[in-house]
C-alpha cells in the first residue's frame, strides 16, 4: 500500500502537465517566458491552497536545473536558512540554490530580514509562497526584490486532466478499471473550492465507494458541505472582500450581508474583521467619525466569540457601514500628500515646528478660539490644500467651524 498521498503521486513533472494558472504557465504565460528565456528571479507565489505554487516550484528547479531547497515556515527557523545558505559555497557562482519558502508569512520580519543578504549576493534565489495579501504579509525589502504572482482557484474544467491522471493511477495500484465521465469529474472539481489536491482527495473517496463507474450520485455522498478558497489567517486580497467592501461603498446592504455570510460560512473570520475595520475608515470616513469606534467593537467581539455567533456583532457592523453616510476625503488627502512625498517635495519642515527649541512657533492655545496663523507645511508645499471637506453635515459642521475661527480670530 502506498502511503504518499495521491496528490504527490500524480504532482505535475512539466508545466504542460500543470492545471490552471494559464496567465503565468500556458503557452503566452509570464513565468514560462521567463524560463524560457533562461530568466530566474526571486518571486512571490500568492493564492489559495491547491492552486500548484509548490509544484510550479519544483518545475521551476527542474527546467532551470537549479537545486532546491524547501522550508514552512511553519515549522523553520533561521537556523535552519543559514544552514540552507551555508551549504552552497560549493555551487557559489554557478547559480546559487532556489530556496521554496511555504508560507512565508509565518517568519516575522526579522527572519524575513534575515534572507536578504542571501538573495542579495546570490547565493539564494528566493521563491516564497503565502495564502496572504503579499504586500500586507511580506517584509518591503523582500517585496522590492521579488516579483509577485498570483495564483487563482482552478475552474472545474480545467482541473479535470489532473482528475483523469488521479484515476488512471488508482486503477493501476488496485488492479481495476473504473471509469467516470467528464461531468462526474467535473461536479468534483466544482466542489473543491478551486483547491485541484481537495479535488484529488474526494476523488480517491469516490474511487473506494463507486462500482465499475463513478457517478454522481456516488460523488454527491461525499461533497463537503461548504466550499470556497478562505485562508483563516486573514487573506484580505480575494474576491469575496473586494465584493464585501465595493458592496458596502455603494450602500448596498443586502450584497453587503451576503458577501459577509460567504466569507463566514468559509471560515474566514479574521479577514472580514480587518476589512470591515478598513472599510469604516477609508469608505464612511469623516462622514461618521464613530464609525471605526463601533466596527472596532464589533470585530473584537467577533474575535472572542467566534464562530458561528461571530456572525451577529459583524452583522451589525456591516449594515451599519452600509447604511452610512460615505466620505473618502481623508484617504484621498494622504494619496495627495504621499504623492508630494515621493516627488521628493517637502523635505525641509519649518524650524518653528522642530523640536527642541521649536523658536518663534506660536501655541495655538494661547490665542483666541485656540487658533492662530502659522506656517505649518513646507516653504516649497505653502497653500497646498490635501484635503477637502467632503459634502456630508458632519465634515460641512466641520468646515464651518473651521472657516469661522480664521474670521474671528484676527
Amino acid at each position: 500500500m502506498n502511503n504518499q498521498p495521491l496528490a504527490d503521486r500524480i504532482r505535475p513533472e512539466t508545466i504542460d502537465e500543470m492545471v490552471g494558472q494559464e496567465h503565468l504557465l500556458g503557452k503566452n504565460g509570464i513565468i514560462r517566458k521567463m524560463l524560457d528565456n533562461g530568466r530566474i528571479t526571486n518571486m512571490i507565489f500568492s493564492g489559495p491552497p491547491g492552486t500548484g505554487k509548490t509544484t510550479a516550484a519544483n518545475i521551476i528547479s527542474k527546467q532551470a536545473n537549479i537545486p532546491l531547497y524547501k522550508l514552512n515556515a511553519t515549522t523553520a527557523s533561521l537556523s535552519d536558512v543559514k544552514d540552507i545558505a551555508s551549504g552552497t559555497s560549493s555551487i557559489f557562482g554557478s547559480g546559487g540554490i532556489l530556496l521554496y519558502l511555504d508560507e512565508i508569512q509565518y517568519f516575522n520580519k526579522k527572519q524575513q530580514q534575515s534572507l536578504l543578504e542571501y538573495i542579495e549576493d546570490g547565493r539564494i534565489t528566493l521563491i516564497a509562497s503565502t495564502t496572504e495579501n503579499p504586500y500586507y504579509a511580506i517584509y518591503n525589502a523582500i517585496l522590492s526584490r521579488s516579483s509577485v504572482f498570483e495564483f487563482k482557484p482552478v475552474k472545474a474544467i480545467e482541473c479535470v486532466p489532473a482528475l483523469k491522471r488521479a484515476l488512471a493511477i488508482l486503477n493501476e495500484e488496485h488492479s481495476a478499471s473504473k471509469s467516470a465521465s467528464d461531468e462526474t469529474l467535473e461536479a468534483i472539481a466544482a466542489h473543491s473550492g478551486g483547491d485541484v489536491r481537495r479535488a484529488i482527495g474526494i476523488l480517491e473517496n469516490v474511487f473506494f465507494v463507486s462500482r465499475d463507474e463513478l457517478t454522481n450520485d456516488d460523488a454527491a455522498s461525499l461533497f463537503p458541505s461548504m466550499t470556497g478558497h478562505f485562508d483563516r489567517d486573514g487573506d484580505v486580497h480575494y474576491d469575496l472582500l473586494s465584493c464585501l467592501q465595493k458592496s458596502i461603498r455603494g450602500s448596498d446592504a443586502d450584497a453587503a450581508i451576503f458577501y459577509l455570510a460567504k466569507i463566514l460560512v468559509g471560515g474566514d473570520l479574521l479577514s472580514a474583521c480587518r476589512r470591515l475595520q478598513v472599510i469604516a475608515s477609508e469608505d464612511v470616513g469623516a462622514a461618521y467619525p464613530m464609525a471605526s469606534v463601533i466596527v472596532r467593537s464589533c470585530t473584537e467581539s467577533a474575535k472572542e466569540l467566534g464562530l458561528p455567533e461571530a456572525a451577529i456583532p459583524l452583522s451589525n457592523a456591516v449594515v451599519m457601514l452600509a447604511t452610512s453616510p460615505k466620505s473618502n476625503s481623508a484617504y484621498l488627502a494622504y494619496a495627495s500628500a504621499s504623492e508630494d512625498i515621493a516627488l521628493g517635495k517637502g523635505s525641509e519642515i519649518p524650524t518653528h515646528l522642530r523640536s527642541p527649541l521649536f523658536k518663534g512657533y506660536k501655541y495655538p492655545h494661547d490665542y483666541k478660539n485656540h487658533y492662530v496663523d502659522q506656517q505649518y507645511l513646507p516653504d516649497d508645499l505653502i497653500g497646498r490644500q490635501y484635503y477637502k471637506f467632503g459634502e456630508n453635515k458632519l465634515e460641512q459642521a466641520a468646515k464651518a467651524y473651521y472657516e469661522f475661527i480664521r474670521k474671528n480670530s484676527k
